[in-house]
């Protein structure tokens, strides 16, 4: 009781006597339960910078105000590091844990190095941190704050860069190991795809040179270019990171000759043989293919007029689109068997006679309108020949014989149209009757014959020369003139019982059924 009594007359006191600063003071520090520690016992004789009179929650304030320069107050206030993370740090006071009058060896800050929670605070142990003893961090001479947080401040010794990459090592590094680099290389100008990305990093940056890198492909694979500069320097307008094989250039959509058929097959540089890409090869077939043409130019340079990039074996050249439609034997022939010279200049006849004046058995004789009788399909092969139209027309049973039987030549023209010409054989007449066989006979049948004396000649056959045989009175051969003496002692000499005193006009006296009949006088 006798002490509340003293210490209630002292606060009367203090509050009586408010501008005796030096009075208070050393009546505040007869009150003080115990010595401040030693970070903190150069303060013991000014009160004031750490209590405000009759102000419980003013000592909060003092305390967040002499240690602005650690960022307590700020840290609190955006709840970061140790003072901003640990749990309920808003509803506790300073002196909560950091109880102080406890005596110069008193620690301030209460940490338990098994228990405490590196989580709450701006550097969070990770992985290989996470088993580094806390001395190696924090000193006995420094506060814990005070510890280095950078990657460089502790590993400096250990960075093989040579400070050429900075100082922010975790960009590229993580607490596991320095060999385990997660850098992001696609955060860069040039993003790592497809084979780029297990490429070790030496092997683009030598002897840690990381600045004026080259980021073209030929800076780095000028020695791989199997085109030898050729194709230019732009290696990416054709192929990608995926693997030079994989050619990414579409010769269809990126050129103006689309690769079609037997060209698909083909490499590059059998047709880019220039150097530069600058340098279009030509297109026309020939530009390439000239030392294949069949025909040694004599055909053009329009190859894909006839042919097509399947191969040169099958040409698409319509000939039925000419003036010549190819028939017959005629479809299977080579374009060179009629084409010999120049395609273009040497204008074709489209007579058979043109080609054929070789093959023509008849020598000419038969007039160069092969047409007229023969066809596409072969010289032998149903001739049309009409042979009416010509001066024999086949009658009776010459239009069942066979072209030979009478053209024993070739040269047809030169058969002869007499009928004694084939039927001598058949001349029962021994060529008495003359060679002009037609006169009687036709040609359904020899054996049916129309002859008719009386109407036909200048001696009509009467009386007993009715019914009498040809070669009675025709016996000598002759070739055309049939005309004999229509006298009767031409045939009836030898019968003149007179002995010619009469003369030869028999017919004066006698009449033509005998001898013995006497005409009248």
């Amino acid at each position: 009781m006798v002490w509340l009594r003293i210490r209630s007359l002292l606060v009367l006191c203090l509050v009586v006597m408010p501008a005796q600063a030096d009075i208070r003071n050393t009546l505040e520090k007869a009150l003080m339960p115990g010595p401040l520690a030693k970070a903190h016992a150069k303060y013991e004789k000014n009160c004031d910078n750490c209590h405000a009179p009759f102000k419980k929650t003013g000592q909060d304030k003092l305390c967040l105000d002499c240690h602005d320069h650690e960022n307590i107050k700020l840290d609190i206030k955006d709840k970061k590091g140790l003072h901003g993370r640990m749990p309920g740090v808003r509803a506790k006071s300073c002196n909560d844990c950091h109880a102080e009058h406890k005596g110069r060896d008193h620690e301030l800050v209460l940490l338990d190095a098994q228990t405490f929670d590196h989580g709450f605070t701006d550097f969070p142990l990770r992985d290989a941190h996470s088993k580094v003893a806390c001395d190696r961090c924090h000193k006995k001479e420094e506060t814990h704050a005070k510890a280095k947080s950078t990657c460089v401040e502790c590993h400096k010794e250990a960075e093989p860069h040579d400070g050429r990459l900075g100082k922010v090592c975790n960009s590229c590094h993580r607490e596991n190991r320095w060999t385990d680099f997660v850098f992001d290389h696609d955060r860069t100008d040039f993003k790592l795809k497809g084979k780029h990305r297990g490429v070790i990093c030496r092997d683009c940056h030598p002897q840690e040179q990381y600045s004026g890198v080259p980021d073209k492909c030929i800076g780095c694979h000028r020695a791989d270019d199997k085109h030898k500069g050729r194709n230019g320097e732009k290696c990416a307008d054709c192929h990608s990171e995926a693997g030079w094989s994989l050619q990414t250039f579409d010769h269809d959509k990126d050129s103006d000759f689309p690769l079609r058929d037997g060209h698909k097959k083909v490499h590059c540089d059998q047709c880019h043989k220039q150097p530069g890409i600058k340098d279009k090869p030509k297109t026309a077939c020939a530009e390439c293919h000239r030392v294949e043409d069949r025909h040694k130019g004599r055909y053009g340079d329009k190859c894909q007029d006839c042919h097509t990039a399947k191969g040169w074996g099958k040409s698409i050249f319509d000939h039925d689109k000419t003036d010549f439609r190819l028939q017959g034997k005629h479809d299977k022939l080579r374009c060179d068997h009629c084409h010999t010279g120049d395609l273009y200049k040497d204008k074709l006849s489209v007579k058979c006679i043109a080609c054929h004046k070789q093959d023509d058995a008849h020598k000419g004789k038969q007039g160069e309108a092969c047409g007229e009788c023969h066809n596409e399909r072969g010289w032998g092969q149903a001739t049309r020949f009409d042979h009416d139209l010509s001066r024999f027309p086949l009658l009776g049973s010459h239009a069942a014989l066979a072209c030979e039987e009478c053209h024993i030549s070739s040269r047809f023209s030169e058969a002869d149209i007499r009928c004694f010409s084939c039927h001598r054989t058949s001349d029962v007449h021994k060529r008495r009757l003359s060679e002009q066989c037609q006169r009687c006979h036709f040609a359904a049948d020899w054996k049916v014959w129309r002859f008719d004396h009386d109407k036909q000649t200048d001696y009509p056959l009467r009386g007993a020369h009715k019914g009498i045989r040809c070669e009675l009175c025709h016996k000598s051969a002759v070739a055309k003139d049939l005309k004999i003496s229509t006298v009767c002692y031409r045939c009836h000499g030898d019968d003149d019982i007179h002995d010619g005193e009469f003369g030869r006009a028999c017919d004066r006296c006698h009449d033509d059924k005998a001898f013995k009949n006497i005409k009248p006088r």
